[in-house]
């Protein structure tokens, strides 16, 4: 049964709670990494074990999107919203409070599966509360949050511990999410709508096991590449593969049966501009979020920046890539697959200076001397990530908003593994080659990062010539999508 699309008064308000909570859970992602030599410290333990603070997190949050997504579609996002939202802010204090290494990677991956369960209801809910320019500008902001939460990880992890102290001072970055998320978990159980009817449609156990196998899979050696995942644990690609495989044929099989599949894999070949769009989201992460840790290991083993000076030092492309954003989500709906062009061939310019300049100038001035080329990649950055998102989701039913919305951000988060390990290991390999050379180091780095942008940029050319004209977002279709609760 179809309905006409009435706009809820209050969706702004509501999507404002949503945006400060999923800022809280991917800023989670990169903000505890300049605290891990303090989290060492404070519990005594090893580099290996502390390391799952940040892997374990990352590994939870990517395993827990796609069926979040479709439990949301499939009960309420509402529902789902808060009780991740609440868990979220429970395992946050939790982690805070830990003992024990053991204590806090168990609370770390607690609040990874929080974390991944609130990602994709924030999508999904853009999807249902607002329609043509309106979500245009939605995913705009969202895009903007993405991106910032991403970049300013290292700064904000940087002040809490400048400001609470090295020993006892990573605590206080958990801390922090209490009281944000509890006025947070207030405003959304007023403001956001609630489910019309009751659940929809059966939760497909089996496709999820497929695919959360599966993820884990691909996704375990490239989190654990740091400590010898790749070396160790490469023959999981072959499994998570023909995981995947299985999975698919799982999926066209409950689609056949008329039942409701976790991800119908229609959506990549039937759904205008889905399949490539999220080719390309994964591709781009490789180089965007690769990036960050290289710059951390730089600034701070190379220069010998603090944490914070470190972080301070990658301001400039989080700054470009939050004021872009907004606007990116206005221009979408006129420029539509060309926005994404022109910023990816900006980031690509952006990086491809930084990696010159890090090469050839003084060591003493890199911080500074970086910062107009990582501006310019920040602004294109700005048109990549919010435009892509409703360009590949401007045509998924909103009965399917949060699985599509969770198969989505999936892509992005094994993207960023493989970027993450794929460009530590490339600064780690030069670096030994070259004699401890860190500016070669890093500008071979980001060399490999602007090739991966430039991969993504092909991806958007290709879509463009296939798509050369930009729907509206609006249309008779859309109109006539049922409501999902």
């Amino acid at each position: 049964m179809t309905s006409a699309y009435e706009p809820d008064p209050r969706r702004w308000k509501a999507f404002t709670v949503t945006l400060v909570a999923g800022f809280m859970s991917l800023l989670d992602v990169s903000i505890v990494s300049v605290a891990l030599p303090s989290i060492q410290h404070g519990l005594g333990t090893t580099p290996a074990g502390v390391q799952w603070v940040v892997s374990g997190y990352a590994l939870a949050f990517g395993l827990t999107l796609v069926p979040a997504g479709r439990l949301g579609d499939a009960i309420g996002r509402r529902t789902m919203f808060l009780v991740a939202l609440g868990a979220f802010v429970l395992f946050s204090a939790l982690a805070g409070l830990a003992p024990s290494t053991e204590v806090l990677i168990a609370a770390r991956l607690a609040q990874g599966i929080s974390a991944g369960a609130l990602a994709p209801q924030n999508s999904a809910l853009i999807q249902q509360l607002f329609r043509g320019a309106e979500r245009g500008r939605a995913f705009g902001f969202f895009g903007s949050t993405v991106g910032v939460s991403t970049a300013v990880g290292p700064v904000v992890g940087g002040l809490i511990l400048a400001a609470a102290g090295e020993d006892e001072g990573w605590r206080w970055i958990f801390y922090v999410n209490v009281p944000i998320g509890v006025v947070a978990l207030v405003l959304a159980s007023r403001l956001l709508p609630r489910a019309r009817g009751g659940p929809r449609g059966h939760l497909d156990l089996v496709g999820a096991a497929l695919l959360g196998t599966g993820v884990l899979a691909v996704m375990l050696p490239l989190v654990l590449a740091e400590a010898g995942g790749l070396a160790h644990l490469w023959w999981l690609f072959g499994i998570g593969a023909a995981l995947l495989v299985l999975f698919v044929r799982w999926e066209r099989q409950v689609a056949a049966r008329g039942r409701s599949p976790m991800l119908d894999i229609g959506l990549f070949t039937g759904t205008p501009g889905y399949g490539t769009g999220a080719l390309l989201g994964m591709v781009y992460f490789v180089g965007f979020a690769g990036i960050w840790l290289v710059f951390a290991l730089y600034y701070q083993l190379g220069l010998g920046y603090t944490p914070l000076e470190s972080g301070l030092a990658v301001t400039p492309f989080a700054v470009g890539s939050a004021a872009s954003a907004v606007a990116g989500g206005r221009m979408v709906e006129k420029w539509g697959r060309k926005l994404t062009v022109t910023g990816l061939s900006t980031v690509v310019a952006g990086l491809a200076v930084t990696a010159v300049v890090l090469r050839f100038a003084p060591p003493h001035v890199a911080g500074w001397a970086v910062a107009p080329a990582l501006l310019v990649a920040g602004v294109g950055g700005g048109w990549v990530i919010s435009p892509n998102t409703t360009l590949t989701l401007r045509h998924v039913p909103v009965s399917m908003a949060g699985a599509a919305g969770g198969a989505l951000q999936t892509g992005q988060r094994i993207g960023s593994a493989i970027g993450t390990a794929a460009l530590t290991g490339v600064f780690y390999l030069v670096l030994t080659a070259s004699g401890r050379d860190f500016p070669v180091a890093a500008s071979v780095a980001v060399g490999g990062a602007t090739l991966a942008v430039a991969l993504a940029l092909v991806v958007a050319v290709l879509e463009l010539r296939a798509r050369p004209r930009c729907p509206s977002a609006v249309d008779g279709a859309e109109q006539a999508i049922p409501e999902a609760p």
